[in-house]
């Protein structure tokens, strides 16, 4: 416990610290966002703030975990109590997918604020670079000794799913990173719903006796608390998708080092339900596009946050009711365990 406090305390330290040169040193690269017409008119006067300021909570939660994981295993040093590597391996295998991931949202951010080019990497290239790491990732653990490829569902029991599991998986792993990504559009936003995220998982790892684990979900809710601290309205830099490509890889990895993909998605469902809102987006209007001649939209703007934003909620509501939810679909996830 005095291990996960310190780790949450050395993240929110490193990060919020960062903060003092990592802002100005955007300005003085010019890595900007750039805010285009398509969005809520009141968008517009972030037009330039920094941008990139994941690398913030990034060297926190590394810094911290690296620390804390030391601490954490010379304190369980004796020979009875040793932890075992295999669940170090898998937790080091997460953060290397989740730095994977922050890799993909670096060339994003690069292209986009220095290149000036809006699309930043065609959606091709980023989604066959977010397939290999995908499958990397479930590849590390598979070596790791995960080699079940059923799925258990809580009341019901597992569902075997044979060879579909791993291309299925592939696609939850990716559809969920870009769901993390997605939530990245209100200041403050997907930072505060990470903590939530964060500490229903190091309940989570707690309860599994995962000391490692619960060590990483604590640094993560430091280092994004250290993050909101230069990130909650008005924002003086945004995590870009450097940030928010890392935090998906992390809520991916957290869900999966230890075969929890239903209670994943309790613990993840807001992330869940921002994609969502685009996926039906979209298909509404090709439907009725094609069956009226003209497209109709379910929301008024998607991900859903920004159809709170144009109804009138200010971003600090959208925060604090998003996190709500957040947090209710965390203690789902809790309870999930006993059953």
């Amino acid at each position: 416990m005095l291990t996960n406090i310190i780790a949450i305390i050395i993240a929110f330290a490193v990060a919020g610290a960062s903060g003092l040169f990592i802002i100005p040193m955007m300005r003085k690269l010019h890595f900007g966002a750039t805010i285009y017409e398509e969005g809520p008119a009141w968008q517009k006067s972030k037009n330039g703030t920094p941008l990139m300021g994941g690398f913030m909570f990034i060297l926190g939660i590394l810094v911290s975990a690296a620390v804390c994981i030391g601490i954490y295993r010379y304190q369980h040093s004796d020979v009875s109590l040793t932890p075992d590597n295999t669940s170090l391996y898998k937790v080091l295998s997460g953060i290397a997918f989740a730095l994977f991931n922050g890799g993909i949202g670096f060339v994003d951010d690069y292209i986009k604020s220095v290149k000036k080019d809006r699309e930043g990497l065609k959606p091709g290239q980023k989604m066959i670079a977010q397939f290999i790491g995908s499958a990397l990732f479930l590849a590390a653990l598979y070596l790791l000794g995960d080699t079940s490829t059923a799925v258990h569902f809580p009341f019901i029991g597992d569902l075997e799913l044979w060879y579909f599991y791993y291309p299925l998986m592939m696609l939850y792993l990716v559809y969920l990173t870009n769901a993390v990504n997605l939530t990245d559009g209100v200041d403050g936003l997907c930072g505060s719903v990470t903590v939530v995220f964060a500490a229903c998982m190091l309940a989570v790892f707690s309860r599994m006796g995962e000391g490692e684990a619960a060590v990483w979900a604590a640094a993560l809710a430091g280092g994004c608390m250290g993050f909101l601290i230069w990130n909650i309205n008005p924002a003086k830099i945004f995590m870009g998708d450097t940030g928010s490509m890392f935090l998906g890889g992390t809520v991916c990895a957290m869900g999966f080092i230890f075969h929890q993909h239903v209670m994943l998605v309790l613990a993840a469902i807001l992330y869940i339900a921002e994609a969502l809102s685009v996926v039906l987006q979209v298909t509404y209007f090709k439907i009725t596009k094609k069956k009226y001649g003209e497209g109709r939209r379910i929301f008024k703007m998607t991900p859903i946050h920004h159809h709170f934003e144009m109804s009138g909620f200010s971003e600090n509501k959208i925060v604090i009711v998003f996190s709500c939810i957040a947090l209710a679909g965390g203690i789902a996830a809790n309870l999930m365990l006993d059953h």
